[in-house]
């Protein structure tokens, strides 16, 4: 029997749920991240602790929004979540923030792409600026064709990424010998003076305690960073054949699999390279290939780094749409992005969000996306788990076919993180904290706008 024309086609499952939480959390991050961890905590168990802990993070944050997404399965993301708790003007700035999250970090993201591709390619006859709008119109192009397409995309990246990593780790392990246990021996955090330097005259520094706490701050900040991408699926809710089951499967069991991937990284890293040159290093997978495969193991990790920002900006072409969708469905954003083709993709949606992303690549700054981008989506998760205790407490009722484990100790433990952080990144990037606040500032007068053009404010669509 055919689909209805014009509605999401409800067809999805857990194998694309976990696609594209691993396929949008595995980026460029991890190919960064661990030399500065490394740095910063200066020993190989702690570093290993530390990716644990912030994979225990993620965990919890899953664990609570995979209530959410089962008890609300609508396709749309953050916003459906916020207007249900808060009301019409909360969901819009919710959704509004999380739109341009995904424009601005997809921005970023095929910025970067264009700049790996043209370290593989560099007689290409193209600039960064023009690659990543090339990727931009195919991902688009694949997307219009439905979602059975869209969702086949992210199974091949998300797959192709992954055993490529793994392929990497294998090699680290069977390939290369452990490094000397001198090599390995603990290194004083970068927070710490050296201890063979004598202490400087005059007022006394920091505890040594408190610097370690800052140290443990920075790294673990650095790597939730990195786990972020695991909430993809609840972008989909609605599509999936079975919400109540399968998005607690994608979301928990998404974030798990990206624990494993990233301790066996890790593991492996300090198998082949001493402690000191992980620490010293601005891209340690690229030096650790380099060691096992010579000079062609630059060029190996510059093609895992392009294959995995690929999956990043398939799943960001997927999901952002949605967002401009559900608030359109609720009156709260112009009706037309509504539309949704035969194939069951917010067409409308999709191409203003495009046009968006194709604008943010001409005209954006790359440090500043980034900055708007991570500020953004950590205040996402915290308006998430707010309306997760707000609706526990207002709808006691409510059919709830997952129960977040441990709450509501895991709610305020990732609250409380999201709220450290954008306190955080308010005291050391202030500049950027208040352009990223000037543009949900701007959700106001677009949502005045919009409600005076829809017809009466009431849903759009069904």
């Amino acid at each position: 029997m055919s689909e209805p024309r014009g509605r999401l086609l409800n067809i999805l499952g857990v194998a694309f749920g976990l696609a594209g939480a691993v396929g949008g959390t595995i980026g460029g991050g991890i190919l960064r991240t661990p030399g500065l961890v490394a740095a910063e905590l200066g020993s190989g168990s702690a570093v290993l602790l530390a990716w644990f802990l912030g994979g225990l993070y993620g965990l919890l944050g899953a664990i609570c929004v995979a209530e959410l997404g089962a008890s609300l399965p609508r396709s749309g993301g953050w916003t459906v979540y916020a207007r249900r708790a808060f009301g019409d003007g909360v969901g819009f700035v919710v959704g509004w923030t999380d739109w341009l999250g995904h424009c601005a970090g997809v921005a970023w993201v095929a910025l970067t792409a264009g700049d790996y591709a043209l370290a593989l390619l560099p007689d290409l006859p193209l600039g960064s600026k023009a690659i990543a709008l090339l990727l931009l119109a195919l991902f688009t192009v694949i997307q219009l064709q439905g979602v059975r397409a869209g969702s086949g995309s992210q199974l091949l990246l998300s797959l192709a990424k992954t055993l490529a990593f793994l392929l990497l780790v294998g090699a680290c392990f069977l390939l290369a010998d452990p490094v000397t246990a001198t090599a390995a021996a603990p290194l004083p955090p970068a927070s710490l003076p050296p201890a063979s330097l004598p202490a400087a005259a005059g007022p006394a520094g920091p505890p040594a305690w408190l610097a370690l706490a800052a140290a443990w701050v920075l790294a673990l900040q650095a790597i939730i960073g990195t786990y972020d991408g695991w909430h993809s699926p609840i972008y989909f809710a609605e599509e999936f054949s079975e919400p109540a089951r399968d998005l607690p499967r994608s979301l928990i069991g998404g974030v798990l699999a990206v624990i494993a991937i990233y301790l066996l990284i890790n593991a492996a890293l300090l198998r082949v390279l001493p402690l000191a040159d992980l620490a010293a290093s601005t891209l340690p997978l690229a030096d650790a290939a380099e060691r096992l495969f010579g000079a062609v193991g630059g060029q190996l990790i510059t093609a895992v780094a392009l294959l995995s920002v690929l999956g990043l900006i398939n799943t960001s072409i997927l999901s952002a749409p949605r967002v401009l969708y559900a608030l359109a469905r609720e009156g709260l954003f112009f009706p037309a992005a509504t539309q949704v083709s035969e194939g069951g993709t917010p067409a409308v949606a999709l191409l203003l969000t495009s046009g968006a992303m194709a604008l943010l690549v001409v005209f954006g700054d790359f440090p500043i996306l980034l900055a708007i981008a991570s500020f953004l989506y950590v205040a996402l998760y915290g308006s998430g788990i707010a309306a997760l205790f707000v609706l526990r407490w207002r709808e006691p009722q409510l059919e709830r076919p997952f129960l977040a484990w441990g709450h509501p100790l895991s709610g305020l433990i990732v609250l409380a993180g999201s709220l450290a952080f954008l306190v955080g990144a308010l005291l050391e990037d202030r500049a950027h904290s208040l352009e990223a606040l000037a543009l949900v500032a701007a959700a106001a007068p677009l949502h005045w706008l919009s409600r005076r053009l829809t017809a009466d404010g009431s849903p759009a669509g069904s």
